[in-house]
């Protein structure tokens, strides 16, 4: 036995016996270094020491599917390459590439075959390629499968090991207390060789779920992760994974068996020679969310899922007071963690991050603005019956074509504040594809499609798209040139490394939302201002506490900033990240 397996073993023998009380965990913990360092694969002596060095302000991630960009001739995977070089080297440098598996539906996440790349995308090869030039990203959809996969068919069918890979429920059951995300009954009905199961879908009838009470579904996952690690991926996306672990009769959410198996990758992945940063995806409110933290031993990453619902209210309403007071009460990621912070992404933009921020009126304000822009809204199923807007469905772009009072001239400076806002914050900043491509909302996906969020997965023709983004004049080359300029600027300021300080500012207005960044080294200051109303902002200079025998400039202007001056203006839907150090 090496080293690092003595070392790893009784820390995974004590999360193992917490998971699988009745098992020998010592055994287990023989299998699961089996699963995750096959013969010939490297570990590292001594764990990780959780710190700020797995990530850095060069840092930047573009969402998208495999498939965003075609052209009907060449490998979508190829294309994908070819635009990231092209339009995207030195802005952005990781990629989250939604899951790349052959699929069923749900657009990727009813995945087949969790050990082969979608043929109709391309193959290994073209994701290692990605892998070579960019921080990849892959999706672990660990919470159900295909239900026309391999796996459920040898359940159906009796086979071992995979008659015991999935969640059984009875409808005579107590699920009143379930949590889901969706309207669709919760059990479906099958036939198997054993006669007539029920089984757990907490998402569609297509998606089954798996039974991590049995450690072999545990197991198969860490030969998964291996694999994707093997092939370049460096941030495993663990998808829907509040849900993994059931009970009957509890919520089946957040259960601590799902902490624990997090615990337990982290743990691999500290000891993996190569570099693996674990990101949840839990869109829930707050305290919940922040959770996944644990102790600094669970998620390097997680998602700020408030910030969509609350940039969106800011810019809409012009009033930046729930932004700011959520921002002030958030926490600073733990040493070794970092916030993921985005507006867009292949989703609608949660509402159920909202809850407790936003009073029903706020929420139903945001939804009626959305819908005149010809979004859409999906419902969840609530505990005990009734339903609740889970998600608002359209492309951010369109999004901010209006406000309350209603259109402007201001859409493509308001849109733009947006994701200034999300470049600024203590964290990771992540772009959807279609944010960056200024994607209006594709309602005929939706109808032909038959699916909400239809609207916002887009598929561009890239001869369509080089020619518009050829064109100054258009949506897509100006938001492409906006926003690449800005994270160009970004990439280079200490102060905005995702773990350096930060402070709310309250600037007396709440047109103004504005945050101090400080750097680790405490050598670079930036005062981030955004106006997110559609009039322009006298802000008094003695506000932002600017030490005077310093030279100040905003980094997006480039104009100087006289620290005695009694006021600065900022013009409407303006961003300043004002520093001392450019």
């Amino acid at each position: 036995m090496t080293d690092s397996a003595h070392a790893i073993r009784p820390k995974l023998s004590s999360l193992l016996r917490q998971i699988y009380p009745e098992r020998d965990a010592n055994i287990l913990s023989g299998k699961v270094i089996e699963a995750f360092w096959p013969e010939g694969a490297a570990q590292r002596r001594r764990g990780r020491i959780p710190g700020n060095t797995l990530w850095s302000q060069k840092d930047a991630l573009l969402i998208t599917y495999g498939n965003s960009i075609i052209d009907g001739a060449h490998k979508p995977l190829d294309l994908l390459s070819d635009f990231l070089e092209t339009y995207l080297d030195g802005t952005l440098n990781a990629v989250h590439i939604l899951p790349f598996f052959p699929y069923t539906s749900d657009d990727g996440f009813a995945v087949s075959d969790f050990r082969a790349v979608n043929p109709q995308l391309g193959d290994w090869p073209d994701i290692n390629r990605i892998a070579a030039r960019f921080t990849l990203m892959s999706d672990l959809v660990l919470n159900h499968v295909s239900s026309q996969g391999n796996w459920f068919t040898a359940y159906r069918q009796g086979q071992p090991p995979y008659d015991r890979f999935f969640f059984e429920a009875s409808p005579e059951d107590d699920l009143g207390d379930v949590v889901r995300p969706r309207t669709t009954p919760l059990l479906r009905e099958v036939e198997t060789s054993a006669g007539p199961k029920y089984v757990w879908c907490t998402f569609s009838h297509d998606q089954i779920d798996l039974d991590f009470r049995n450690p072999e579904v545990l197991l198969e996952f860490l030969r998964i992760i291996r694999l994707h690690v093997d092939n370049g991926v460096q941030i495993i996306r663990l998808d829907a994974v509040a849900f993994l672990w059931k009970e009957i009769g509890s919520p089946s959410i957040h259960l601590p068996q799902t902490h624990a198996v997090i615990k337990l990758m982290r743990l691999l992945c500290d000891y993996a020679a190569e570099t693996i940063i674990l990101l949840t995806e839990t869109n829930v409110p707050k305290a919940e969310n922040l959770s996944y933290f644990g102790r600094g031993d669970e998620a390097h990453a997680i998602y700020n899922f408030p910030l969509p619902p609350l940039i969106l209210h800011a810019l809409m309403s012009g009033n930046a007071e729930h932004l700011r007071r959520w921002q002030r009460g958030m926490p600073p990621a733990p040493m070794g963690c970092a916030y993921l912070n985005f507006t867009a992404s292949h989703d609608g933009i949660g509402m159920r991050p909202a809850e407790g921020l936003l009073s029903e009126d706020e929420k139903q304000q945001v939804i009626e603005t959305v819908k005149k822009v010809g979004g859409l809204v999906s419902m969840r199923t609530l505990p005990g019956g009734g339903e609740s807007p889970y998600e608002l469905n359209t492309t951010f772009y369109d999004a901010m074509s209006r406000t309350f009072k209603g259109e402007d001239a201001h859409h493509h400076a308001r849109f733009i504040c947006s994701q200034t806002i999300v470049m600024s914050l203590e964290g990771i900043p992540a772009f959807y594809i279609h944010a960056m491509l200024a994607t209006p909302n594709d309602l005929h996906s939706v109808e032909h499609r038959g699916m909400n969020r239809a609207i916002n997965r887009h598929r561009w023709d890239y001869p369509a798209l080089r020619t518009l983004l050829d064109d100054p004049s258009t949506p897509q080359a100006r938001v492409m040139g906006d926003l690449s300029a800005r994270l160009r600027i970004r990439r280079k300021q200490a102060a905005f490394h995702p773990n350096a300080t930060q402070f709310t500012v309250n600037l007396g207005d709440d047109r103004i939302f504005g945050i101090w960044r400080q750097s680790l080294d405490r050598r670079q200051s930036i005062f981030a201002l955004h106006n997110v109303s559609d009039s322009a902002v006298d802000v008094p200079a003695v506000a932002l506490n600017l030490i005077e025998d310093q030279d100040w400039t905003d980094l997006l202007s480039g104009t100087p900033i006289d620290a005695t001056a009694s006021h600065i203006t900022v013009a409407p839907y303006q961003c300043m990240w004002i520093t001392n150090r450019t």
